[in-house]
């Protein structure tokens, strides 16, 4: 079996891939390109192999016919987890702290949601930067979504390998940032208060949205990378109505909203205010 297994990593069908990309584009709303059959192989094979089947084509019907409603999560996480690190495209951070905070109303509540949040770097570099330039006692919150819940229950824990770090400034690592010891040696652990300004919750934003409320900014960076151009014109639109009057929507350097929307105004490449 583990040779049948084997074979099927490196000789699955054009058939079979294309299975997978019509299930993924149905359900988050992201377009697998041809060059993505590597990268399908190698998250799913752990998956073929637990369950004792010959080819993808047997997984795909696992998924599909309602024997396994957990493992479609599962699939749909695997497929749907995207590299991220702190203080990513430092520029938007840049603009949160020069442009954004400064015009702040002290009295009223900031919110920001970080909308693809994946393992919760993203987040929590906000979070930290929020609490330096606010203060931790400050109306100020995150809400953080991804449609994978595993990568979720990772961000929740806020436990990192202490190599991501390496992009967090000196004095944010001092003042919000445990080092573990012990068994914990070569992690760290972002504090408590950092965490509980953080509201985590599984959000599809290929699907209509649940009320989040209004926000300040919108972080929604390097995930319309994968969305055909009437998907992206769906997601955006859906996100505008959580988007204050005079907020901004950041998006990834190498994404754009020509011709995806007009009812927000750029303000500098990749940031978009709606007036």
């Amino acid at each position: 079996m583990a040779d049948d297994v084997e074979g099927a990593a490196s000789n699955i069908s054009d058939r079979e891939f294309e299975q997978f990309q019509g299930l993924l584009r149905r359900l988050a709303g992201i377009h697998l390109s041809p060059v993505k059959k590597a990268l399908v192989c190698g998250r799913l094979l752990k998956r073929v192999r637990h369950h004792g089947l010959k080819n993808y084509g047997e997984y795909f019907r696992l998924l599909t016919d309602g024997r396994e409603p957990q493992e479609l999560q599962i699939a749909i996480d695997l497929l749907t987890t995207n590299e991220t690190y702190f203080f990513r495209e430092p520029k938007h951070f840049d603009f949160l702290r020069d442009r954004v905070l400064p015009s702040w109303q002290a009295g009223g509540r900031f919110r920001i949601w970080s909308a693809a949040c994946s393992s919760g770097e993203e987040p929590y570099s906000i979070a930290m930067l929020l609490a330096d330039k606010l203060g931790e006692s400050a109306q100020w919150d995150i809400t953080a979504s991804d449609i994978s819940m595993r990568v979720l229950e990772r961000a929740r824990s806020g436990h990192y390998a202490i190599e991501r770090a390496s992009h967090i400034p000196q004095s944010y690592l001092r003042n919000y940032c445990l080092k573990g010891i012990g068994k914990h040696e070569g992690t760290f652990l972002m504090d408590s208060r950092i965490r509980g300004k953080i509201n985590f919750m599984q959000i599809n934003l290929n699907a209509p949205l649940p009320n989040v409320g209004e926000f300040d900014v919108v972080f929604l960076r390097n995930v319309m990378i994968y969305f055909d151009a009437e998907t992206k014109r769906q997601v955006v639109n859906r996100l505008i109505p959580s988007i204050k009057r005079g907020g901004y929507l950041a998006i990834g350097h190498s994404e754009s909203l020509h011709g995806v929307c007009d009812a927000l105004r750029p303000v500098m490449p990749s940031v978009y205010r709606k007036e």
